[in-house]
């Protein structure tokens, strides 16, 4: 079996949430969903659980971050382009998230930022290798 990542994520709004990551580009997985929890997938491979508060509880040892008001992680997708970069940001706008800031450029990287309703952030990025800065000494 190959390896698998699954992000476990509690949100109040599990129905507005699922419609949010699929602005996002995520799709749904019927099989591993329902009325508390949504399995929502980026790719082969990885996968978002996106879990009520009162699910999300009963996998958990310690009280559920406020998000709102507090940086819990930072989560990052890479894609193809900086248009898919801008795409997937201005799609999750029109479906209620919050940029906290504007793009950012690295040069070789282009990331932009977005909020979901319950606070968890999501860097968006593009990276050109090709233009890594050369690092001989």
């Amino acid at each position: 079996m190959p390896k698998q990542v699954f992000i476990n994520l509690a949100v109040k709004d599990v129905e507005k949430s699922m419609q949010f990551y699929t602005a996002l580009g995520f799709t749904n997985n019927p099989q591993f969903s329902d009325e508390s929890g949504k399995c929502m997938v980026w790719s082969e491979n990885i996968f978002l659980m996106i879990l009520s508060h009162e699910k999300f509880a009963g996998f958990a040892t310690k009280p559920i971050a406020d998000t709102k008001s507090s940086l819990a992680a930072l989560f990052s997708l890479s894609v193809d382009s900086v248009d898919e970069v801008n795409n997937m940001v201005n799609n999750g706008l029109k479906a209620g998230g919050t940029e906290p800031h504007e793009m950012r450029d690295y040069g070789f990287m282009q990331q932009r930022s977005i909020e979901d309703f319950d606070g968890h952030t999501w860097e968006v990025f593009y990276m050109d290798m090709s233009k890594f800065p050369n690092q001989q000494g």
